[in-house]
């Protein structure tokens, strides 16, 4: 669902990220009245959890992967506005330092699984914990699961639509796309088949387990407890114990749909290479696909998922630190 540079034109991404600025905004401020300075570094605990489970790449027939996003997940623990600061920061890293997703479709992926993902799941899980009437641990990382598996399902379907789209808008006097060589046609059932099936599957499984696990061990973690969060040794273990378990990611072969390169576009159906996509942005990451050079591939990825999630627990706990001293200036 990490959608590439050059696959939306500039002026989609320009629209999804204008959209994205008062989402953003209001989170901020949202975070800044409802959760207390010690809380702030568990933001940064679920934006790791939520760039792990995006590192377990699951296959699905046909040759192509998907993986769990984790965005529900974080605004049960913690509110789906924090949910969204959260898995935002987790998407620029991505973006920046492995080049996963796109930096001008920044805005678009932000849209789809930093906002949309987490208030449908949020929201979903909110009502099945209303109607079922949940109060156990159990009950309510069930109704998690299940509201993330709407979220993923839903920020999936305004990704094919994102990519639906292009052809129609955006195409030479031929007829030939400029960006994205799919109509709704094609992105629809390609997108939605795999997330409502087995990606979805595996989100919420993801959030299911890690919500139970957390409730179980570190009540101190969620909202809704306590406003002195702190992080427990057995979720530091669980984070341990997920980063050297990332190379199974690696296991799945393919590339996630609408995530090709450009030397694979043109033999994925399209039959020519538009060209909006072979003008278009060129950004070099540092650690491009979670790989350094010289280690094996599961030593880079193992490296990667401990320096990526290092990076953002540090940054928010930086965040909460700054806010604490601010606080009492």
């Amino acid at each position: 669902m990490h959608i590439p540079d050059n696959y939306l034109s500039p002026q989609t991404c320009a629209v999804m990220t204008a959209a994205m600025v008062p989402v953003w905004v209001i989170s901020i401020k949202k975070v800044r009245k409802d959760l207390s300075k010690q809380q702030v570094p568990m933001m940064g605990v679920g934006a790791a959890f939520s760039f792990l489970g995006m590192m377990f790449n699951v296959p699905l027939p046909g040759g192509t992967t998907g993986h769990a996003v984790g965005g529900t997940l974080i605004a049960a623990l913690l509110g789906p506005y924090a949910a969204c600061i959260s898995v935002s920061v987790a998407l620029l890293l991505q973006a920046l330092l492995f080049g996963d997703g796109g930096i001008l479709s920044f805005g678009a992926n932000c849209f789809n699984m930093a906002f949309v993902l987490p208030f449908v799941g949020y929201a979903c899980c909110q009502s099945f914990c209303r109607l079922s009437k949940a109060q156990t641990p159990r009950g309510k990382a069930l109704c998690a699961a299940l509201g993330s598996y709407v979220g993923i399902n839903a920020a999936a379907l305004c990704a094919a639509i994102e990519f639906g789209i292009q052809p129609a808008l955006f195409h030479d006097a031929a007829g030939n796309a400029l960006y994205c060589p799919y109509g709704l046609s094609v992105s629809l059932p390609a997108m939605m088949a795999g997330h409502l099936t087995v990606f979805g599957l595996a989100e919420a499984v993801f959030t299911g387990a890690i919500l139970a696990f957390v409730a179980k061990t570190s009540p101190e973690m969620q909202l809704q407890d306590t406003k002195t969060a702190k992080t427990g040794l057995p979720v530091t273990i669980l984070l341990v114990v997920l980063i050297l378990a990332v190379p199974l990611g690696l296991l799945a072969e393919g590339t996630a749909w609408g995530e090709w390169s450009i030397d694979e576009i043109a033999a994925t159906g399209a039959g020519y290479t538009p060209a909006g996509m072979t003008s278009g942005i060129d950004f070099k990451a540092l650690l491009p696909d979670y790989s350094m050079a010289g280690l094996p591939d599961a030593a880079g990825y193992i490296l990667s998922a401990a320096i990526g999630a290092a990076i953002l627990i540090i940054v928010f706990k930086l965040l909460g630190s700054a806010g604490r001293e601010a606080e009492t200036a």
